[in-house]
Parts: C-alpha cells; sequence; structure tokens
C-alpha cells in the first residue's frame, strides 16, 4: 500500500523522468477505443493524470492515447484485429458477439461506470411515463451500433414485453438529437446520461423517464482487454488501471480542475469562440450525474475502484440473453467466469484513496 508520501512524490516524478532517456525509450502507449467519438473533458476521469504536474501514468511505463470510434460494434472490431488495447464493454454488445464468435477472445478487466448511466428521455408533455411504454414507439439512439437499442431491448425484456414493434431511428447527438425530439420524428431517446444532457444544452426541454428496477442495479461500464493481451502485458494494465483510478478519484472530487488538465493536454478539445465561463457552466451540466457514476454506490460491498462480480455478470448474461432472444445465451458462452478477471484489481487499488481526494481537494494548477 502506498503511503501519503508515496502518493504525494508520485505527483512530481515527471519533472525527474524527463531526464531519464530510458523511461521514454519504455513508454507503453495503450490506445483506448473511444466510443464517445470525440475527445472531449468527459474523459477527464482518464486524462487528468496525463498532465504533468499529476503524471499518473508515466512513472508505471504507460501512457494513453485516444482513438476515435462511431459506435461499440466498431470498437470490439478494433479490439480484434489490434489497433486499439482496450475499450469499452457493454454486456448487451459484448456477450452476443463473443457467443456467435469464440475467437473473439475478450475478458472485461475494470469497471469504469458502477453505476448504471443509461437515461430515458422524453418531451416534458410525452403520454411516455414508464419504461413500459417504450414498446412500440420511435426510440431515437445515437446510431445503429449504439448502446440505446440493446438498453432499449433489455429493460422491455425486464417487463416481459417485446421490442418487435419498436423503431430504433439513429438521431445523433447534441442539436440533431434535440431537433428530432422536438419535430416528433421519435418518440422517446434512450441513451447516456452526458448525451442528454447535451440536448438539454441545446435548447430542448427533457423529462426523465425511470429506468427499470433490475437493470437500474446493474453498472454501465466496462473495459475490455484481448486476453492475450492480460497475459502478456499485465505489469502495464496495471499501471494503466492505477492511473484511471487516480485520474477517477482527482476529476470526481475537483471537476473544475480536471476539465483544466484536460484541455491543457489536448487544446485541440477547448471550445473555440465562446468564453470559457460559458463553457465550464455547460461542462457542469453535461457532467453534473456522470461524476457521480465514475464511483461506487456506498452500499456497494465491494469498494474497490474497477472491480467486478460473478452475481452482475450472471445478471448481464440473463438479460442479454432476454433482449437478444437467445435462451441458450448462457450455454454458449459456457463459464461466466471467463467474461471478466479481478485479478489486477488489488494491485490497481495499491495506493493510498484518502490521499488522493485530499490531494485533488486542495490541488490547484
Amino acid at each position: 500500500m502506498l503511503t501519503r508520501r508515496d502518493f504525494g512524490l508520485g505527483l512530481g516524478a515527471l519533472g525527474l523522468a524527463g531526464g531519464l532517456p530510458a523511461l521514454a525509450q519504455n513508454l507503453r502507449v495503450m490506445k483506448v477505443a473511444n466510443t464517445a467519438a470525440v475527445n472531449d473533458p468527459q474523459q477527464c476521469f482518464v486524462t487528468a493524470g496525463q498532465h504533468p504536474k499529476l503524471n499518473f501514468y508515466k512513472p508505471g511505463g504507460v501512457d494513453v492515447e485516444y482513438v476515435n470510434m462511431s459506435n461499440m460494434t466498431q470498437a470490439l472490431q478494433s479490439l480484434r484485429g489490434g489497433h486499439v488495447d482496450f475499450g469499452p464493454a457493454v454486456p448487451g454488445i459484448l456477450l452476443p458477439a463473443m457467443a456467435k464468435d469464440p475467437t473473439l477472445d475478450l475478458v472485461s478487466v475494470y469497471k469504469w461506470l458502477p453505476r448504471n448511466a443509461n437515461v430515458i428521455v422524453v418531451k416534458p408533455g410525452s403520454p411516455i411515463k414508464s419504461a413500459a411504454d417504450l414498446a412500440g414507439k420511435r426510440i431515437g439512439v445515437r446510431s445503429q451500433g449504439d448502446s440505446g437499442i440493446v438498453v432499449t431491448k433489455t429493460m422491455l425484456a425486464e417487463l416481459g414485453l417485446k421490442d418487435d414493434k419498436c423503431e430504433y431511428i439513429a438521431i445523433g447527438d447534441g442539436a440533431p438529437a434535440g431537433a428530432a425530439i422536438d419535430n416528433d420524428r421519435v418518440d422517446v431517446v434512450v441513451s447516456f446520461d452526458t448525451a442528454a444532457a447535451r440536448i438539454e444544452l441545446m435548447g430542448t426541454k427533457l423529462r426523465y423517464v425511470p429506468i427499470t428496477p433490475k437493470f437500474a442495479q446493474v453498472g454501465s461500464g466496462w473495459i475490455c482487454v484481448p486476453r492475450k493481451l492480460l497475459k502478456e502485458e499485465r505489469k502495464a494494465l496495471v499501471a494503466l488501471f492505477r492511473g484511471i483510478a487516480k485520474s477517477t478519484i482527482f476529476a470526481h472530487n475537483n471537476l473544475d480542475v480536471g476539465i483544466d488538465l484536460h484541455w491543457a493536454v489536448y487544446p485541440e478539445s477547448r471550445p473555440k469562440g465562446r468564453s470559457e465561463e460559458e463553457v465550464r457552466k455547460e461542462l457542469a451540466f453535461v457532467l453534473k450525474d456522470r461524476k457521480n457514476s465514475w464511483m461506487r454506490r456506498p452500499d456497494d460491498p465491494d469498494q474497490r475502484i474497477g472491480a467486478s462480480s460473478l452475481a452482475e455478470w450472471k445478471a448481464n448474461i440473463e438479460m442479454t440473453a432476454e433482449s437478444s432472444k437467445n435462451p441458450k445465451l448462457a450455454e454458449e458462452l459456457g463459464d461466466p467466469n471467463r467474461l471478466f478477471t479481478n485479478e489486477l484489481i488489488d494491485e490497481i487499488n495499491a495506493f493510498d484513496k484518502q490521499a488522493a481526494v485530499e490531494m485533488a481537494k486542495a490541488f490547484r494548477l
């Protein structure tokens, strides 16, 4: 376990490491499939630690490179092809793909979104009052490969309903999505909390409809890697996810500075032609719910950052079997223990978290 002193020393390590060519030569740049399609401060739970004043990655011999993707399906294809090293694992998309193709040998190693960050949104006057009302409706999703489709199927299946009369319509993000709602091209949008917040920022009024109870208790974001990479580069993956864990704590406890750090590392992501006050106000709105979803629920029996459980993966299989209308999914997948691992988690968590919280709150750029 790292002490507070150890944690503090880690923050300034880049000043020393900058003079060590061997470290730079051995730096393993880990490429991530970014299904948000753009690099912006919603990724500060990863990117904050790339700033030299925090330096959470390079002392461990790793760094992160974002590769933009249009959807989860493209991310899986890129992982298979070795074009990226790690990426998001959405069970409703990942599990059917692995059942269909056993050579897709991916394993989820880190739960980055332990709370459910999916939302259902409608116009304020919509007759839709519950998830059950989604049946037979025109469902707005980001794209035809978006997880909103699987989320809708999952919730309807939980309620014993079918989605066979639903129409899934790709509406994009932000202003185009808002226009689709305002102009009644869709009846409802199923997406992530951040996407819904961006629609609201464009001036579209939304009402949030509760997601289904069983689905609400399941996390919504894991990170998977090829099993071969886990075997061959275990040390690098521990360093990578420990850096993400520290960055997550930092961004949760000091979001304003987390945004500043992201912009400093990726200056091209700073919006042009707008006041910083306006942009910062918008980001605070977009991340108001997401920053809490980065952290485990207080009643979660396992408080280790990134940890998964067999029970939740069995629940994922059950819900996916229902939503994909494949009652043989569990049989096709085999042992559910192969879908995830906690073997890196204790090492990832081997730092003083309270010291990290205190440092984040006191930190000024």
